[in-house]
């Protein structure tokens, strides 16, 4: 498989489509991108810790605890409708029942 078709095909699973001067320019590119990454693979990194993250700050979880929360009639208050304890919205979805 040449250089070209390669791209080509590379093209074609990311779902990418070139015309002839945009492919040249993309192989380009992606050529520079390849060395790139052939270049970090010479690096040593014997003994570094993976980083699977871009800082170092740490999830600090907390117990779920249950509180109470707001009373139904105090929330009610702060709606325009509400009918049997709940608040009322404008229907959205037509039924052929209402």
């Amino acid at each position: 498989m040449t250089e070209r078709e390669e791209i080509i095909r590379v093209a074609n699973l990311s779902k990418l489509a070139f015309d002839d001067a945009s492919l040249d320019t993309f192989a380009k590119e992606f050529n520079s991108i390849v060395e790139l990454v052939e270049h970090l693979e010479e690096v040593e990194t014997t003994g570094v810790k993976p980083t699977y993250h871009g800082n170092d700050l740490i999830n600090v979880f907390r117990e779920d605890e249950v509180i109470r929360g707001t009373e139904r009639e105090a929330f009610l208050k702060n709606t325009k409708t509400s009918q049997d304890g709940f608040v009322k919205v404008p229907a959205i979805i037509e039924s052929e029942e209402a």
